[in-house]
């Protein structure tokens, strides 16, 4: 892995200012007075983006053929808008050079995190595997179609806008903090969701995707890991977050759900989860090492 930042760290206009830094010339602070300052304070524009983009998610998520795929652009663009007219901030963290090179990144990093999980559960009698004798290319398409869809939109919503926003507000740590529990919660209504789902969903997934996009501040890099992840899962048979969609394979379970997550799926396994933790570590390290980790004050410079 490489030790640099994908992007600038930008933290974006101030939201009291316009493009120029200054104040409106009635004193107003801008265009739209007190509703525009509102609009541009980092949970104007969260809840903005949020709306727009959940939005776009809810429409296409489970469409037919490419619809979550363009559903995914559609939300790009929402997200792009609501960044640079709403919170009047740049978006390196969308930037297209260099993009394809994020994701294969994020996706080698994600497709690893899952085989070896996967290969560790199997090893200790957890899992069995059998060819589940479907269509290959039907499935695949589908797979790939509903998987991009879900790592675009839950990127932009989690990583994109809610970790920047906090982030600028009460800096990264709290903001990592924060984003983990939520995606946890967010993940409670699913099918086999417990209490202990939403523990590891939160150390697992809310804290190695954060820890991600601190390291690269490339929303790509954790789309791509995002994506490898959940169709790896998925093509394997074995249930994503509770869902448990056709696949390549049917697999049995065995023993303990603390060892294969049970119903839920491989997400609430024990093996992950300390994978999960373990690779966010250097990844923080890393983002440190670059100036990435933002204190409260120097985020809302």
């Amino acid at each position: 892995m490489g030790t640099t930042s994908a992007a600038p760290h930008d933290t974006g206009f101030g939201p009291d200012e316009d493009r120029n830094g200054r104040a409106g010339s009635d004193g107003s602070n801008g265009p739209g007075g007190r509703l525009g300052r509102i609009a541009r304070s980092p949970l104007g524009w969260l809840l903005t983006g949020a709306a727009g983009v959940g939005l776009v998610s809810g429409l296409t998520a489970t469409g037919p053929g490419p619809v979550p795929v363009l559903g995914a652009a559609a939300a790009v663009a929402v997200y792009w808008g609501v960044m640079r007219r709403v919170a009047r901030r740049s978006t390196p963290e969308i930037a297209r050079p260099g993009a394809g090179r994020e994701a294969l990144l994020g996706g080698g990093i994600g497709l690893g995190f899952i085989l070896v999980s996967a290969l560790l559960i199997t090893a200790f009698g957890g899992y069995s595997f059998s060819w589940a004798g479907d269509g290959f290319l039907s499935v695949v398409r589908t797979a790939v179609a509903v998987q991009i869809g879900a790592a675009v939109t839950e990127e932009l919503l989690f990583r994109g806008l809610a970790l920047q926003a906090l982030e600028q507000l009460w800096g990264s740590r709290a903001a990592i903090v924060i984003t983990s529990l939520f995606f946890g919660v967010a993940h409670l209504g699913t099918p086999g969701a417990n209490a202990w789902s939403g523990v590891a969903i939160a150390l697992e997934a809310g804290v190695l995707l954060g820890a991600a996009f601190l390291w690269r501040r490339s929303i790509w890099f954790v789309v791509g890991l995002h994506f490898a992840w959940n169709t790896t899962q998925q093509l394997l048979g074995i249930p994503v977050s509770g869902h448990a969609p056709e696949g390549l394979f049917t697999v049995d379970v065995h023993g303990s759900a603390l060892l294969t997550g049970g119903s839920f799926g491989l997400e609430a396994s024990i093996v992950p989860v300390l994978m999960g933790v373990a690779i966010a570590v250097p990844m923080l390290v890393l983002a440190r090492r670059n100036g990435g980790l933002k204190t409260r004050r120097r985020a809302r410079r």
